[in-house]
């Protein structure tokens, strides 16, 4: 079965996780940007707020297509308890279906009401998610320097 890893990462803690997983399985691992680079203080309000309400940004083009992969592996941190409006973008990508692990970056390991609504939107595109799993950093969120 091959696999690929595809994640967003504002500080860096989603990058450093789909980059372990991906050598892992010997599977490519891809970034996915937003168009607009946000700060740490817009990535907490608004990309709080936009994280709840799930809302979709613009991202830049990717030059991969995941329609030759049969399992797809998708990281983002978590922002306001939901996942980061990037995995919105990602879901996008997707083709139906493809089998789907989620990967979520966390500071902190409380539970969430959302991961039951995060498969859902990955089941509505056609997908089977097999797995959603956080991924505590302990780390304090901080822009990632480029």
């Amino acid at each position: 079965m091959s696999a690929a890893v595809v994640y967003y990462t504002f500080g860096g803690s989603t990058k450093k996780e789909a980059e372990r997983i991906g050598a892992e399985l010997g599977a490519p691992v891809f970034r996915v940007r937003e168009a607009k680079n946000r700060s740490l203080i817009g990535s907490f309000i608004p990309g709080g707020f936009q994280a709840m309400k799930r809302k979709t940004p613009k991202i830049l083009p990717v030059d991969f297509d995941l329609a030759q992969y049969d399992k797809i592996y998708i990281g983002c941190p978590i922002w306001a308890a939901c996942p980061a409006p990037a995995f919105n973008a990602i879901l996008n990508l997707l083709p139906e279906g493809k089998e789907v692990e989620i990967f979520l970056c966390a500071g902190g390991d409380d539970p969430r009401e959302s991961d039951a609504e995060t498969k859902r939107l990955v089941e509505a595109r056609g997908c089977k998610v097999t797995q959603l799993h956080s991924i505590k950093t302990g780390k304090a969120p901080s822009k990632m320097k480029e």
